[in-house]
């Protein structure tokens, strides 16, 4: 199935970015986020990669480019990629038999006319070979985790960049509607500063007018500094430096929408989904598996089959097969049965305790986001809508020399603490929503999996 990101790909004439069949944690993502994650496995691949962040730059941020120049161009991702090599190749060691080894003798006669003695050895580890099925089945079941894990980081980073996105955007938004208010209160002053000198208002009603000024440049300075801060944030997720930060984001945080996904069943849709959790399944598999492969061949530690020959100081040639076995009189494999149990309870535990947190983590952001969203449409409806028409009153009154210039300010004032609050508000909302969709897999509506029903039961 073709995704928005492959699509978009296309559409920018870069080569497809996979040189080798997609891993499994690349697949798992694109189809939870529809996202490119691709591992640059090659120069050639890296180039196409960069080539593509450079046009995603030309035009303004979105949360879907931001997120795929992250999939992109994070050299931690891409270090995180490495830990699928490793696995493969430690299948590839599982399944590589033994080399065999050789020994060779010679031995010269001190004295006399004797001939040379000379003896061989061809031997092989016999029981290294017999386990080679079960070291395989092991290794493979250690791969299927670390690709999971993998896939699970791939989308704890495509939360954090969707985090980052939204407090730059409210930041924006935030410090545009400040300085919008500080042009305003700054001509209320002058014309403030105006009526006092013809003696209107008193010297109280100044300095308020004044305090209130200053204080709005104190706030658009803290808010400078925090959209400075969250802007580098999110440079480091991206990966850019230089003059590739100067992308810019446009318009406003996004209202919070009416609920457009069920919040049924996410605790178990979490728990079918959730690649971390699937990944410590898999891992507990190849624990038990490692310790029946322990009990199974802890009697026979170690067996050694071969063929050997001499030809001796006379010149007789003697052959034969040639056996070595580790007898286990003291060391019957006792400590790595008791560490193998060990571990297995271990994991165990931590596989049920991830998926008891996995729950709880669930509850937490699904209720936490229904409550933002009721705020924030309660701003957008009600709140909000009421300080503007008193603002707007309050400057029809002034207007009509009803109303004091600080009256004034302090209905502005007031709107501003409304305004904030929503757009704070709108800040929380879509970054639980981003913290809820991490919680339950990357998605929000059920995938069908051959994995899910193994899953459930936690």
């Amino acid at each position: 199935m073709k995704t928005a990101a492959l699509l978009t790909v296309l559409a920018l004439g870069v080569a497809p970015l996979h040189a080798e069949k997609p891993s499994r944690a690349e697949t798992e993502v694109r189809e939870r986020t529809g996202a490119d994650a691709p591992w640059l496995r090659d120069a050639r691949a890296r180039d196409q990669a960069a080539a593509l962040v450079a046009r995603l730059l030309k035009k303004p941020l979105t949360v879907s480019s931001a997120v795929q120049i992250a999939l992109l161009n994070n050299r931690n991702l891409q270090a995180t990629f490495e830990e699928i090599g490793i696995a493969r190749a430690d299948v590839l060691e599982a399944v590589t038999l033994p080399n065999p080894s050789v020994e060779f003798e010679v031995q010269f006669p001190v004295a006399g006319e004797a001939m040379n003695r000379y003896a061989w050895l061809v031997a092989q580890e016999f029981v290294q070979m017999l386990m080679i099925p079960l070291k395989k089945r092991i290794s493979e079941e250690q791969l299927e985790a670390a690709e999971l894990r993998v896939a699970a980081e791939i989308l704890e980073t495509i939360a954090n960049v969707k985090k980052s996105y939204f407090d730059v955007q409210a930041d924006q938004q935030l410090l545009a509607r400040l300085k919008t208010i500080q042009d305003t209160s700054a001509t209320s002053l002058d014309l403030g500063q105006k009526q006092y000198a013809a003696g209107n208002i008193t010297d109280l009603a100044l300095l308020q007018m004044q305090a209130t000024a200053n204080d709005g440049r104190l706030e658009i300075a803290q808010a400078a500094t925090d959209l400075q801060e969250h802007r580098e944030n999110l440079n480091a997720l991206l990966g850019l430096w230089g003059a590739q930060t100067k992308w810019k984001i446009q318009g406003d945080i996004l209202p919070a929408p009416e609920s457009d996904f069920s919040t049924e069943h996410l605790e178990s849709l979490a728990v079918a989904q959730r690649l971390d959790l699937r990944a410590s399944y898999r891992e507990l598999t190849s624990v038990i598996s490692a310790l029946g492969l322990t009990k199974a061949f802890r009697w026979v530690p170690v067996l050694d089959m071969g063929f050997s020959g001499e030809r001796d100081i006379d010149g007789a040639l003697n052959l034969g097969p040639q056996f070595r076995l580790e007898l286990p009189i003291f060391n019957q494999g006792q400590s790595r049965v008791a560490r193998g149990q060990s571990e297995l309870r271990r994991v165990e535990s931590r596989f049920e305790a991830l998926a008891v947190g996995i729950r709880s983590d669930v509850r937490k952001y699904r209720d936490k986001l229904a409550s933002l969203g009721e705020m924030a449409r309660f701003y957008h409806d009600q709140a909000l809508p009421t300080r503007i028409r008193i603002v707007n009153k309050s400057l029809l009154e002034y207007n009509a020399m009803q109303l004091s210039p600080y009256a004034l300010f302090m209905a502005k004032a007031d709107e501003l603490k409304v305004e904030r609050g929503y757009i704070e508000t709108l800040r929380a909302y879509w970054i639980t929503r981003a913290d809820l969709e991490r919680t339950v897999g990357g998605t929000l509506t059920p995938r069908k999996s051959s994995d899910d029903k193994a899953l459930r039961k936690p």
